[in-house]
């Protein structure tokens, strides 16, 4: 039995491009909509906010103002919102896509009691389009929206088992904590997650849970409350 009745899922744009450096890897993608369908049937409300780094990342553009790379960024995360619902529907599990910025050939404009409808109804809701905001992660974005949305947890999926002390892939001997306060994160400045992000949840008791998305499952045994990842509360 499920621990959370309704969880808000960020998954970054680099998760969606496989092993390749750009772009979606259709396999990959069809591979995390079929754990989230699994997960969608046990009766758990997912919400997913994505990311869109593997196309475009605003803070790291070069020669473009950051106003208007960030609207950049945020359309780019629109494109992977719109080829996730497609793959989730092509595994049976009914998706809207609803986006900050209006667009409305496209997608939904993201309404919040419209959005809690769709959860109620199980469909799997992926937000796009950032906080529509300038300077705005796409991890702030996901506390924002899982706290309009009252879900009981955010699940900030990553490369690798939770937070550590120091970068894992660059520091062999790097140590993992099993959990994790608000504060201590942010005073250790601890980058796996955006302090603005975990400050919100902080401010509004908000836990978030980081663990690897490449374990096959991990997306189920956190929404069932087994102790994967890191927890940060």
């Amino acid at each position: 039995m499920a621990k959370y009745e309704r969880i808000l899922l960020k998954l970054s744009g680099e998760s969606l491009a496989g092993k390749a450096a750009f772009g979606i890897d259709a396999e990959r993608m069809a591979e995390l909509a079929g754990e989230i369908s699994e997960l969608a049937a046990t009766g758990v409300q997912v919400g997913l906010v994505t990311g869109g780094g593997n196309f475009f990342r605003g803070i790291s553009s070069r020669g473009i103002e950051r106003v208007t790379a960030d609207h950049m960024g945020m359309l780019a995360t629109v494109i992977n919102a719109l080829a996730f619902a497609d793959a989730l529907e092509k595994k049976g599990t009914p998706a809207r896509v609803m986006t900050a910025i209006e667009m409305r050939q496209v997608a939904e404009a993201y309404v919040r009691r419209r959005a809690i409808a769709h959860l109620e109804k199980g469909r799997v809701v992926i937000v796009a389009g950032g906080t529509s905001n300038p300077y705005f992660s796409t991890d702030t974005a996901a506390a924002l929206r899982a706290l309009e949305l009252r879900a009981q947890l955010v699940a900030k999926a990553t490369r690798v088992d939770g937070v550590y002390d120091r970068d894992p892939l660059r520091h062999p001997d790097a140590k993992m904590f099993q959990a994790i306060s608000y504060a201590d994160f942010l005073s250790q400045a601890l980058g796996v997650m955006d302090a603005s992000a975990v400050a919100m949840c902080r401010d509004n008791g908000m836990p978030i849970v980081v663990f690897n998305l490449n374990v096959r499952g991990n997306i189920m045994r956190v929404s069932m409350g087994e102790p994967v990842g890191t927890l940060i509360h």
